[in-house]
């Protein structure tokens, strides 16, 4: 380790002399993107701000020497929009800057309109991928649009080494899942909005407020230290170019849940705004809505949105950008299936889910207001507001038949609503030549409930009808969950140009606060043999049947979870996340050839949990959940170009993963099929990375890669099953000492022809951990036993391998301009949780999937889009592999999804 840290020393003193200040170099092509992007002479370009300037020769190029510091290039044209792009020049280096201008058809009198440079095109972002000092990868809106991407998810499932796993909403990078993570929009952290989930779920974010994503599967110490698999950075839209106006209204239906007898809850609500409060007293009945749920006659997906945005010039020299959306959209769908939950052996079937039937109303409501003020040339704030209100309405259905006992009848009825709200701040300052500022605040706040679960149980009885068991309280309850979220976070760095490099100070940090509360309220049924009717459960169930005496004929009364009477303290936990980290980094370009970047963080963290729940665990405290380490976390990156369009690339460094709050929280959540509880006694994981990476632009948007990396992560955390006799009961461990994984990344974009192009990315590696059940008792002080089945196996959530592929038609020529792309892709088996006590790994079987997008473009103003989804309806299947055979647990068909829609441009 000493030898180690001599090495950074040596390199970044060694690194920092003084040089004599030079200049870099700007270089590039302008082209005409009205004119089938033909070269564009005589268009001038000035540095805003100086009398600095050129113009493009006979073949559109031009060359400009700059000193370091950050510079806004204009380039005007007469009857062309004008543009603006801010570039950061450093000594001896040179940039490529490639712009497409558009004609302005509405210029008069030689008066053009000002704009910025687009940097959500796949050109724009390549070029930036190219450039950079650190291995990186993006995805733009342009590049969503062309794929028929509709969310953050989806989008991010696009790049190479990333898979989202059945049953989450995260996603999993290089075999990595959500607690290996992070989630940032505009470089600042997001607080998460669901109970399991350490990030954000990325399908709240739409395309409409996404400029690009951002993914760094390395670590630089610019960032949080939190991440073992990748940093995934989402850019608000902003403004860009003459002021614009835009609706969209379409509609769309799944091909399973287009059903005449569709279920939904009694409480759902069309837009997805609830208002359904927990109930304060249980000496009278106190729920408001049915327990039995309502049907649609062949439910109809819509959506709706409006988006527009406008520039102007503040003064002299400012310039201000406003964008702003508002959006709504619905969706139906249904599964059909079967689950098991299975023991030891395959022919120990605990209980048999058969014709299960899963029915789902989610809705989304989206607004932001997007403020870019570039006071001057040297000055920049940004201001971004975002809301969003999601929600999930679902009803599922089992026959159910549980080992040694007689059939059942269950129902869960689940309403879930999410509200965030995030504000950010954002600054620029070039104060001189050398030095800038870049300095971000952000306030996050999320309240995510589940204003109401309803659960039923009923049995089949000795004559042949279904009833109610009596004074089995549990069987028949509502279940209310709320969490409340806060986060303050900020960063702020000082950059200093030195000779041919870039010193950069800077602090990060982050303040989360979560508080979490959940009741269940269980029907206690005083007599046996009352028959029940699952299509009517509220002819037993209601304030009439309600009794507080237990002697009362044909009658229930409520107890809480905890077996009281009355209503008592709520299931709680509150949890607290304090991260404060400083870094220095040093970015040098020794030559023309070689740019390194050597750095180094230091993360003081502080994580603390307090609980009062039921069942209340034995021998768990509070001071096992705390966290209080400090994190040194050493950097390293290095590019050499090997010509123009040709890099490669080294990356080392090291950071950690902390456990979700959840994953700590001794509280056991319950679901039909399964069950978890956390584990406080659950360490932080080391993580070891290192990348290797060759590139090549072959032009502004063809890309072919090739990549190795490896992981070393010490205490690496899992989901394991755990020794429960009659349900599936999940909790997290440190499940050995060490994992680690390696594998190799291809990618390849090529345009064929003037109108076709294809891209494809292919990922395969390999995973390991080391297991070890006396680790995980010992580390818990004996309150929690495993018996895993191996001393070793694969992470949790690592496909072997992973593969995507597109190939897509378009054209720009003619009043009517087809866009039409398929796009597919490919995961092999992954471990969905890891098994124990002769119970066999629970493993997510893969598949391929193919999509279909197409977006007709008519005249200047209409647009027609056609999306056809999970056109195979491949089943999603999951397996337990016991020893003696490989059982099916999960089975599920999702339907095809078809949508349609209108956009209309009204300037």
């Amino acid at each position: 380790m000493k030898l180690k840290n001599q090495f950074f020393l040596i390199l970044f003193f060694s690194s920092s002399i003084t040089f004599a200040q030079q200049k870099g170099t700007i270089a590039g092509v302008v082209i005409d993107a009205s004119m089938n992007n033909e070269s564009m002479p005589s268009v001038s370009i000035s540095v805003e701000g100086t009398k600095q300037g050129v113009n493009t020769d006979g073949q559109g190029k031009f060359k400009l020497e700059l000193d370091a510091g950050k510079h806004v290039l204009v380039f005007t044209y007469v009857g062309y929009q004008t543009l603006r792009d801010t570039v950061d020049v450093q000594g001896g280096k040179t940039i490529a800057l490639n712009v497409a201008m558009m004609s302005d058809a509405q210029v008069l009198d030689d008066v053009v309109v000002t704009g910025e440079v687009r940097k959500d095109t796949e050109s724009a972002l390549l070029r930036k991928q190219m450039n950079s000092a650190v291995i990186t990868q993006s995805i733009g809106a342009q590049e969503m649009s062309r794929k028929g991407v509709s969310n953050a998810a989806v989008a991010i499932t696009k790049v190479t080494g990333i898979a989202k796993q059945e049953g989450t909403t995260g996603v999993f990078v290089r075999g990595l899942g959500d607690r290996y993570n992070n989630t940032l929009l505009n470089g600042l952290p997001i607080p998460s909005n669901e109970s399991t989930s350490k990030n954000i779920s990325l399908n709240l974010f739409n395309t409409d407020i996404i400029q690009s994503i951002g993914i760094s599967k390395i670590y630089t110490v610019d960032d949080y230290g939190d991440v073992g698999g990748a940093t995934v950075n989402i850019s608000s839209k902003e403004h860009v170019g003459k002021p614009t106006l835009r609706v969209e209204i379409g509609g769309g239906l799944n091909s399973q849940a287009f059903r005449s007898d569709f279920k939904r809850a009694d409480n759902w609500k069309r837009f997805g705004f609830y208002n359904i409060k927990t109930p304060t007293s249980i000496n009278e009945y106190p729920f408001q809505s049915r327990w039995t749920p309502k049907t649609v006659d062949k439910p109809f997906d819509y959506n709706f949105r409006i988006q527009g945005g406008t520039g102007f010039s503040v003064g002299t020299e400012g310039r201000m950008n406003v964008f702003a959306t508002l959006a709504h959209e619905n969706d139906y769908g249904y599964e059909k299936g079967t689950e098991k939950v299975i023991g030891s052996t395959a022919d120990n079937v605990i209980a048999d889910f058969r014709d299960a039937r899963k029915y789902t109303y989610e809705t989304q409501s989206t607004g932001m207001l997007n403020v870019d003020y570039r006071i001057n040339a040297k000055n920049r704030l940004k201001w971004n507001s975002i809301f969003i209100n999601s929600s999930s309405s679902s009803v599922d259905e089992y026959n159910v038949f549980p080992k040694d006992q007689k059939e059942q009848l269950q129902r869960q009825i689940l309403t879930e609503q999410n509200k965030i709200f995030l504000n950010q701040l954002l600054g620029e300052n070039q104060l001189n030549e050398r030095f800038s500022l870049d300095w971000a605040l952000s306030y996050g706040k999320v309240n995510a409930d589940m204003p109401d679960r309803i659960t039923n149980v009923v049995s089949l009885g000795n004559n042949g009808n279904y009833e109610y068991s009596k004074n089995q309280a549990g069987e028949n309850n509502r279940y209310f969950q709320s969490i409340k979220e806060d986060e303050f976070a900020g960063r702020f760095a000082v950059n200093y140009a030195l000779g041919t490099g870039k010193l950069a100070l800077g602090y990060t940090g982050r303040i989360k606060k979560r508080d979490f509360t959940a009741m269940q309220l269980n029907i206690r049924i005083h007599e046996s043999g009352i028959a029940a009717d699952m299509d009517d459960i509220d002819s037993f169930l209601n304030a009439s049947h309600f009794s507080s005496d237990t002697q009362a004929p044909n009658s229930f009364d409520l107890i809480t979870s905890r077996g009281n009477k009355n209503l008592a303290t709520p299931s709680i936990y509150n949890a607290k996340l304090n991260v404060h980290g400083a870094y220095v980094n040093f970015e040098n370009k020794a030559n023309d050839q070689l740019t390194y970047t050597v750095g180094v963080r230091a993360d003081k963290v502080l994580q603390e949990l307090t609980w009062d729940v039921y069942p209340n665990p034995a021998g768990m405290s509070f001071s096992d959940a705390d966290v209080d380490k400090l994190f040194i976390l050493p950097a390293f990156t290095l590019k050499y170009a090997l010509t123009e369009r040709e890099n490669l690339r080294i990356a080392a460094s090291r950071s950690y993963t902390l456990p979700q709050f959840l994953e700590k929280a001794p509280f056991q959540y319950e679901a039909p099929t399964y069950s978890s509880y956390g584990n406080s006694s659950l360490k932080p994981a080391d993580n070891y990375n290192v990348d290797l990476k060759w590139e090549q632009f072959p032009s502004s948007d063809e890309l072919f890669s090739f990549g190795l990396f490896g992981k070393y992560i010490k205490d690496p955390i899992s989901r394991t099953l755990t020794n429960a006799a009659s349900s599936t009961l999940y909790t997290f461990v440190n499940g050995g000492d060490y994992a680690y994984v390696f594998g190799a990344e291809l990618e390849a974009r090529k345009n064929i022809d003037a109108n076709f192009s294809a891209g494809a990315n292919l990922t395969y590696m390999y995973s390991r951990q080391e297991l070890d059940p006396e680790k995980v008792t010992k580390q818990s002080k004996e309150t929690l036993a495993v018996n895993f089945n191996t001393d070793h196996d694969a992470l949790q959530g690592a496909s072997p391998l992973l593969a995507n592929a597109d190939i897509t038609y378009k054209t720009n020529a003619g009043k009517v301009r087809p866009m039409i792309a398929l796009v597919g892709s490919y995961f092999y088996d992954r471990i969905f949780s890891l098994g124990s006590f002769g119970r066999g790994n629970i493993v997510e079987k893969g598949y391929p999937t193919v999509n279909f997008n197409s977006t007709t473009s008519i005249g200047d103003r209409w647009e027609v889009g056609l999306k056809l989804n999970n056109l195979l309806n491949n089943t999603v299947r999951m397996e337990q592999e016991n020893t003696d055979a490989h059982v099916e647990v999960y089975s599920y068909k999702r339907g095809v999804d078809v949508s349609l829609g209108i956009k209309y441009k009204i300037f």
